[in-house]
């Protein structure tokens, strides 16, 4: 495990309410989660994380669920936040359950969006090469940028969902701003099991999306012996569910917090 990074984090709502903490998955950010973190700040303090080698975090080579779930612990001892509701979508959701399995008596309740405790096979080999060809490629606009990733990735949304990491450099051309060497380097402990043993006892919900291939009905008897408290609520959308259905998504989120124990 390597040493915990000061991650880059958005702070909003209410100070004297039980902070929600949100994690981004693969690729994503902080900023991914802007119109859903607009409605719950208007009920509570809500924190929008950036993981290493993500948004505007620090880079480093080791991203292992250990170190990851070591840097939100330690987010929450700079914030003096004692307990929390931690949310986690897809690789945030690895994150989520690793800080949950190291840090239990942290959290007030876990969500886990689209993501099981297992390690899965290798999946990313176009996005790697969409990004690849982005950097050889110079684009000196978001247009072109796009050009060059459909040459790997056919589906526009992902495309756009990718294009959320390009920032202007020097010279104006357009670079990730993700630590892509990093994660490439690490992808196979993406890919992997969270970190920690046993079972987390605590309120939890997982939501999955019915056309995405994360948590299949296969998955469940595992998934509650990592999680035997969890309950599973299936929302009509793929992987990318908080985004695809933002109001179903809401409503379950919004509706397993309102009723967990204070």
């Amino acid at each position: 495990m390597s040493k915990a990074l000061a991650l880059h984090y958005q702070d909003n709502g209410p100070d004297d309410t039980l902070p929600l903490v949100v994690l981004h998955g693969l690729f994503g950010s902080a900023d991914n989660w802007r119109s859903h973190v607009k409605q719950w700040q208007e009920q509570r303090r809500v924190i929008a994380v950036d993981l290493r080698n993500h948004g505007r975090s620090p880079h480093a080579s080791a991203m292992d669920y250990a170190s990851m779930a070591e840097d939100v612990i330690a987010l929450l001892d700079s914030l003096r936040i004692g307990r929390c509701d931690l949310l986690g979508h897809s690789m945030g959701g690895k994150v989520a359950i690793s800080v949950a399995r190291f840090a239990p008596e942290r959290l007030a309740s876990l969500v886990v969006a689209d993501i099981a405790p297992v390690a899965y096979r290798h999946g990313h080999d176009s996005i790697f090469a969409a990004m690849r060809r982005v950097e050889e490629g110079r684009p000196g606009s978001r247009k072109e940028a796009d050009s060059l990733m459909a040459e790997h990735v056919e589906t526009p949304a992902t495309r756009m969902f990718l294009a959320t990491n390009l920032v202007r450099g020097e010279e104006g051309v357009m670079h990730w701003r993700v630590g892509l060497d990093e994660i490439e380097n690490a992808y196979s402990d993406i890919v992997a099991e969270p970190a920690g043993e046993g079972a987390f006892g605590g309120p939890t919900l997982v939501l999955r999306g019915s056309r995405s291939d994360y948590v299949t009905d296969d998955l469940l008897p595992y998934l509650r012996q990592v999680l035997p408290k969890a309950e599973v609520v299936t929302l009509e959308a793929g992987h990318w569910l908080h985004s695809e259905t933002p109001e179903a998504f809401q409503s379950a989120v919004n509706g397993f917090l309102a009723q967990r124990p204070s």
